[in-house]
Parts: C-alpha cells; structure tokens; sequence
C-alpha cells in the first residue's frame, strides 16, 4: 500500500523546487562532474523522490557536510520546505579515493563527512554556517573543494571507462579486453567505486537516458521512449522504471515532460 501512495504523490526532485547544475572551476573538473544547488518550494512539504543516477554527491543541508551514497532505488528524505542544498557530484572513480571509502560502504546512506574521518569537516561546516545566504555559501562550497582537492588522489581512470560504456548503452563487459581484467576483477572495480555491480549501473544509466527523453519531449508514445532510451520494450520499461523509481512511466513523463517547462 505503501509504494501505491507513492506512485499517486511522489515528486520527482527536478520538479520539487528550483534546481541549478553548474560547471565546477578547472580545479575541481578532475574531481567532481558538477557542483549545484536545489531550493525546495515553500508550502506543504511534499513527499520528494530523489531516483538512482550511479553517483555520489558531497552536500551542505541543515547545517551538516553529507556523504550522499550512490543508490540502488529511489529515496525519499523528509527535507524541509524552502531548505536549500548545496552539493558536489563526483565525478566517476572519484569518490572513493577522495573519500578513501568504498562505496559499496555507501549504498543507499548518506553518511556525516566527519564519520568518514575528514578532519577538516567541522572546520568547513562553521565556515559555511557562517555565509549569510545559499549564494554566499554555494561560492564558499567551492572554495573549499578547491583546498581539499590539491591533495586528493587521481580518480579511477578503468572506473570512468566503465561509467562512460554504461552511460551509452554498451555493456561494461565489452570493456573485460581493453581493460585487462576478468568478469570477477570488473566486479570488485564497480563495486568500490559504484557500490554495485555492472549490470546494475547499466540498467541505472538506461533509467536516466529515458529521464533525459523525458525532459526534452512533449508528446514522444511510451512505446518510442522505451525505444530510445534503450529498453527491449514499453513493458520492459515499465518494469524497470518502477523498480527504480515507484513510479510509472507515464507519471515520470508528465512530471519531466517539455509541457511542464513553464511551471
């Protein structure tokens, strides 16, 4: 009963609130694949379903620094209405070394940097708490990355290939030649460095290809969608994107779709 109440109020993030994605500063561009901010609307809070996209980000909320760990399904955080988030989304096979954690310790928690053992943390949270709006202290955020990122280590080169063959729809097992290892080897990669297996950031990556057709259509048939973004059929889609999300393509597509742009 539970995952139908969902499916009827859930929001998806993108359209609860206002939410920015910025380029990160050359320094950080080996680090992090974007830096962004998410204010959410004033009023009653919503029930706001944050969906798996094979990352892990870095965020300032409620005054705390969080390891935000990669997903398997989607999350429903109780945030408070008209909070802003900062965050840092590393970039892939950064995480781990910057953070000198596996993520396969991270799926589906988000976790205190200071319980991570990042010495500075309590040090960055009162300088970010002392920033007088979400401006000040997004300009802050990045400034801080900037120092810390000087001495992290080089990300996971075999980790970005991997994100990258998923990401175009081509199986990471293709990779097993080009990168020397074998299908266990390929496994304990992803698994430290995406906190699952390959075939789970494929299928995750598939589910944000069809996201990203949603964002750009108005009218596409879920049957063409299905097509596009990579799945054997509409049903197929159906299926993946609810285990995904709790939610229905169709919701998804009204929600994200072209028509919605001038809310």
């Amino acid at each position: 009963m539970a995952s139908e109440k969902r499916k009827d109020t859930a929001l998806l993030a993108a359209r609860a609130g206002r939410y920015r994605e910025y380029a990160p500063p050359p320094t950080l561009r080996c680090h992090f694949s974007r830096l962004w901010s998410h204010t959410l609307h004033d009023g009653p809070p919503a029930m706001v379903a944050i969906v798996p996209d094979g990352y892990c980000d870095l965020l300032w909320i409620d005054g705390r620094l969080l390891v935000a760990g990669p997903d398997r399904t989607a999350a429903f955080p109780v945030i408070q209405p008209g909070a802003t988030v900062i965050g840092a989304r590393f970039a892939p096979g950064a995480a781990a070394p910057w953070l000198k954690t596996p993520l396969s310790a991270l799926v589906g928690c988000s976790v205190p940097l200071a319980d991570i053992g990042r010495k500075d943390t309590a040090e960055f949270e009162a300088r970010l708490a002392d920033c007088p709006d979400p401006s000040a202290a997004t300009a802050l955020f990045s400034r801080l990355l900037e120092g810390t990122a000087r001495d992290a280590k080089e990300p996971a080169r075999d980790a970005a290939m991997i994100f990258a063959a998923a990401d175009g729809g081509g199986p990471a097992s293709g990779l097993l030649d080009r990168l020397g290892m074998s299908e266990r080897q390929l496994r304990r990669r992803c698994h430290h460095h995406f906190g699952y297996g390959a075939k789970t950031l494929e299928r995750i990556r598939r589910f944000q290809r069809f996201l990203d057709l949603c964002r750009k259509s108005g009218t596409m048939p879920l049957a063409r969608l299905a097509l596009e973004a990579g799945f054997a059929d509409q049903p197929h889609m159906t299926r993946e994107v609810g285990e995904l999300s709790t939610l229905t393509p169709a919701v998804i597509l009204d929600q994200l779709s072209m028509r919605k742009r001038g809310d």
